[in-house]
């Protein structure tokens, strides 16, 4: 079993392009969290700050095992962790003592709180003038919105994602993970980025100050909606898994009841398709000339394919489109994504240390860097073990101020 006291071996063999720079995570939850986590895995320097007692509040999210939350392990892995009560005075100096040893500061409270606890930017620039601040927040630091509660299916919904997805007679679906938080750690990770090139760029560069809203992140990968409603007029709607600008493109069960998905808008790969169904024909059909053509026949085309792999198992399916070059891909569970060659090959899912289980699995860091790269440390850890660490060996308290520091509920 690993536990903070066997972190320095470890973190010693630390990589990644951005090993050296040091993260202070503030946040809670999801999406804020992993745009830190995004840093840590390039080899950032990423200490989370969580409230002494409950900690963050992801700690309790499903699944679990043996008590423990198996999320947390993935969300906040290769971060230290410490514990701080920002709402109290002796909170706040400790927090000022902290940040000038950081480059980064991550935070997604409602906008006001920092400053209402007396740690406006101001401030914060005060202490470290070049600090990059990532304000995570569900519709933004400012507009009428901006001090509403903010939940992933308040982003995907708002965003207009839930909208289009599901069956055409059917409601709104939201997706079965909380895409708008994975999507907001994203454009956060990236965000954070770009402000340290322009820092990079000018040592004399002033600090940055970062208004990422969740609600916004999810509107922008819907980046035609609005374009198509300005100079069309159209407000797309929920199509189920037919493609509204493929065809023939959508879900197909298989004779052993696997599923498959196609696609392809060229007409090159279209002639593939239909080689891989015994339906050469179907490419010279002046009905499917073209991609415009094939959406305008999509359920006619979309019959032909769906009966065809009716009529076929899913193994068969995947030999004849790898023949003649097809686009079509397994629809995967997570039990064939971990036995998937390919994924073994790319080493995509990787065991980590982990100071409850000893090692545990999950994906992989992304992108990979050829010369520098990341790794992950190890898994998500406990509240606060590594207070001693933190507070002692970078502000230089000794054991018996932390422990009173603990005592009064401070840390």
């Amino acid at each position: 079993m690993t536990s903070a006291n066997d972190r320095p071996a470890a973190d010693a063999a630390a990589r990644g392009p951005l090993r050296g720079l040091k993260v202070l995570d503030i946040a809670t939850i999801i999406a804020a969290p992993f745009a830190a986590t995004l840093l840590a895995d390039y080899g950032a320097d990423v200490v989370k700050v969580e409230m002494p007692g409950a900690g963050d509040g992801a700690r309790g999210f499903p699944p679990h095992k043996e008590g423990k939350a198996l999320w947390w392990k993935v969300t906040n892995r290769g971060k230290k962790f410490i514990t701080l009560d920002l709402r109290k005075p002796e909170g706040q100096d400790l927090f000022k003592r902290l940040l000038p040893q950081f480059d980064v500061l991550i935070e997604n409270f409602r906008p006001g709180t920092l400053a209402g606890w007396g740690l406006s930017r101001e401030v914060l620039w005060s202490l470290q003038p070049r600090l990059v601040i990532l304000r995570t927040t569900g519709f933004g630091q400012n507009g009428p919105y901006s001090h509403r509660p903010g939940f992933a299916r308040s982003f995907e919904a708002m965003a207009g994602l839930t909208y289009i997805t599901g069956e055409p007679d059917g409601e709104p679906m939201h997706n079965g993970y909380p895409m708008g938080d994975a999507v907001g750690g994203l454009f956060g990770a990236i965000g954070v980025l770009a402000a340290l090139w322009k820092r990079a760029r000018d040592p004399s560069c002033p600090g940055e100050e970062i208004d990422l809203s969740l609600t916004e992140a999810s509107f922008r990968l819907l980046e035609m909606l609005p374009i198509e409603y300005d100079q069309l007029g159209v407000v797309r709607e929920r199509s189920g898994n037919a493609n509204q600008y493929s065809a023939p493109s959508a879900v197909f069960r298989t004779q052993d009841g696997r599923w498959i998905t196609m696609s392809g808008s060229t007409n090159a790969i279209y002639a593939k398709n239909c080689a891989a169904i015994g339906r050469p024909d179907l490419a010279s059909d002046p009905r499917f000339a073209d991609n415009t053509s094939r959406s305008r026949h999509a359920k006619e085309l979309n019959a032909i394919f769906r009966e065809w792999c009716l009529d076929h198992t899913l193994e068969q399916v995947l030999a004849a489109f790898d023949q003649a070059g097809g686009t079509i891909a397994p629809v995967y569970a997570i039990d064939q994504i971990v036995a998937d060659p390919h994924m073994q090959a790319r080493e995509a899912i990787v065991s980590v240390p982990d100071g409850d289980f000893g090692h545990v699995r999950m994906s992989n860091v992304v992108p990979r860097f050829t010369k520098d790269p990341g790794r992950i440390r190890h898994a998500a850890g406990a509240i606060g073990e590594d207070n001693a660490e933190v507070y002692g060996e970078r502000l230089g308290l000794a054991p018996g101020a932390i422990e009173a520091l603990k005592k009064a509920g401070i840390v």
